[in-house]
């Protein structure tokens, strides 16, 4: 073997596998998408931040040790992320990962729910995910790449008070195994990732209000403890190197999709005696848009028209 084909052949044998591969991850402004974007540039990757707040979005990308690209972009608008899909295109190359990662929460009772923000958690969660995939996996299908869908223990253990929250999580859990059937045969990768609590700004604004923090206080030790936004950003940057059909962040969670059909019964029960002596202390309300992720949706929309 001659020497350059030996050079070769070693450069080969140490190159990461993201080395050089441009990702795409929504919701990158902060919590989990900031700490994938870092993790992923960490190994190479060259990464498009998406989400909302193009100044926030720059300081995420100032720190990252490769090339990024800042994209303000709202993933409920097609034209918009149509556009953002073809800016990282021509400036970064066609993506070979692509993380649906962008979330919103609120909690409340849902019979005194607002349904403009009911619907706009469901907007952003499961259908944020769809048009994320829609306008990037025609870069994938080139790429052969790989779509991650960040879910959930939501996804399969739905809590009282957080049923828009659930519900699209729900759905984007079901959405990722349609599609992951869809492309198998073209040799594009689809993954779920699914998430206990997580020490974002989200969870920790939940924790201020009694119902949310009480319901997730009854829940069994492992299931209530709040894990670092690094661990949960490292396992996850695990599953894109690995192109994991799945992951469980922690992984005793995989071990509850065995017994996922018996767990509204439990959570019904729990519910059945928690709920009244919450409701006895005082009322149940609303929570809003939870933590910054929250708050910087609804600036970056344009204020409903007031009916009279």
């Amino acid at each position: 073997m001659g020497q350059s084909a030996q050079v070769q052949k070693q450069t080969s044998a140490g190159r990461r596998p993201l080395e050089g591969r441009v990702a795409v991850v929504t919701g990158a402004a902060r919590g989990v998408g900031a700490a994938l974007a870092a993790d992923l540039a960490g190994r190479g990757a060259v990464v498009a931040l998406l989400g909302h707040g193009q100044a926030r979005l720059e300081e995420v990308a100032a720190r990252l040790p490769t090339r990024a690209l800042p994209v303000a972009v709202d993933v409920t608008d097609d034209d918009a992320m149509a556009r953002a899909a073809r800016t990282v295109r021509d400036t970064l190359g066609p993506p070979s990962v692509v993380v649906a990662n962008a979330g919103i929460a609120e909690g409340g009772p849902f019979v005194d729910s607002d349904p403009a923000l009911w619907r706009r958690v469901i907007d952003v969660n499961l259908t944020g995910s769809a048009i994320t995939a829609r306008v990037f996996l025609p870069d994938l299908l080139r790429t052969h790449g790989y779509f991650l869908q960040v879910a959930s223990l939501a996804s399969f253990g739905s809590a009282p008070m957080m049923s828009a929250y659930c519900a699209s999580k729900a759905g984007v859990e079901a959405f990722a195994h349609s599609l992951r059937a869809e492309l198998a045969h073209r040799k594009v990768g689809v993954g779920i990732g699914y998430l206990n609590w997580t020490d974002t700004d989200m969870i920790r604004d939940g924790d201020k209000y009694p119902v949310l923090r009480e319901l997730r206080g009854h829940m069994p030790p492992p299931a209530r403890r709040i894990y670092p936004v690094t661990t949960v950003a490292r396992r996850l940057g695990d599953a894109v190197e690995k192109r994991r059909v799945s992951t469980y962040i922690p992984v005793w969670l995989r071990a509850v999709q065995a017994i996922r059909a018996a767990m509204p019964a439990v959570v019904t029960v729990v519910s059945r005696h928690e709920l009244p002596r919450l409701e006895a202390e005082g009322p149940l309300e609303a929570t809003g848009p939870l933590g910054a992720g929250g708050a910087a949706d609804r600036a970056a929309r344009p204020a409903a028209p007031r009916t009279t």
